[in-house]
C-alpha cells in the first residue's frame, strides 16, 4: 500500500505559478512511477505529467511541455510538479498517482491515487 497527499494548489493569476507536491508513505517509493493528473469540473480525468521511478525519464502531456517540471526526490518520498506561466485551462483539481508496473501516462495503470489539490487560475 502507498498513501499519496498533495498539496501546493491554490489560488493564482494567469502567467503565474505554482509548485504542488506530493508526499508519500508506505511500501518503498523509489519502487513507483509517479504521475499527476488533472481533472476540471464536469470533464475527465487527464494526463499531466510523469517521472519513472529511478527519475531519469519524464513524460509530459503536450499542452504543458515547456511550462511544467516534474521531478522527484526519492529520499524524502516526495514528486513536485513545478507549473509556469498558468493559464486559466490549467484550472482543475491535481492528482498525483503512483503505479508499480510501467511508466506511462493512461490514469488506469496507475494503482494508487491521491485526494487532490485544487488549483484556480484567474484571468
Amino acid at each position: 500500500q502507498v498513501q499519496l497527499e498533495e498539496s501546493g494548489g491554490g489560488l493564482v493569476q494567469a502567467g503565474g505559478s505554482l509548485r504542488l507536491s506530493c508526499a508519500a508513505s508506505g511500501r518503498t517509493f523509489s519502487s513507483y512511477a509517479m504521475g499527476w493528473f488533472h481533472q476540471a469540473p464536469g470533464k475527465e480525468r487527464k494526463f499531466v505529467a510523469a517521472i519513472s521511478c529511478s527519475g531519469g525519464d519524464t513524460l509530459y502531456e503536450d499542452s504543458v511541455k515547456g511550462r511544467f517540471t516534474i521531478s522527484s526526490y526519492n529520499a524524502k518520498s516526495m514528486v513536485y510538479l513545478q507549473m509556469n506561466n498558468l493559464k486559466p485551462d490549467d484550472a482543475a483539481d491535481y492528482y498525483c498517482a503512483a503505479d508499480s508496473h510501467r511508466f506511462g501516462s493512461k490514469d488506469g495503470d496507475y494503482d494508487y491515487w491521491g485526494l487532490g489539490t485544487q488549483v484556480t487560475v484567474s484571468s
